[in-house]
């Protein structure tokens, strides 16, 4: 059986003025719902992400770890996330200026293995 390796994006959120407004939210919660779709035990970790991801406000890289501290930041603005205790990997790109987190990737441990999370 093949594996479709193909990255899961999708735009998440966006935060302005202190309010958030859910730019092209759509994308991103069907997104995540595609792969807990595949992977029903990544659903209530996903959403739990989610739905903290969506509150907060992070203006560095420092926020997040201290929010994650298994979250690895890397270069290119690239924060992967261990999902359901790294089963899974999601991988977003963060604008912390205008307060936007892009989904770049969400696999399995063994496909984040085959792809370059800093470019993705």
């Amino acid at each position: 059986m093949s594996l479709d390796l193909r990255p899961a994006h999708g735009w998440i959120l966006t935060r302005r003025q202190r309010s958030w407004t859910c730019s092209q939210i759509g994308n991103s919660v069907k997104t995540l719902k595609l792969f807990w779709e595949r992977h029903p035990d990544a659903e209530r970790p996903l959403r739990a992400w989610y739905a903290e991801a969506k509150k907060a406000q992070w203006q560095s890289p420092r926020d997040i770890k201290a929010e994650y501290r298994t979250a690895s930041v890397l270069r290119n603005s690239r924060v992967v996330f261990n999902i359901k205790g790294n089963t899974y990997r999601l991988v977003v790109a963060v604008k912390y200026e205008f307060q936007i987190v892009y989904i770049r990737f969400i696999g399995t441990h063994a496909e984040y293995d085959k792809i370059d999370a800093e470019e993705i």
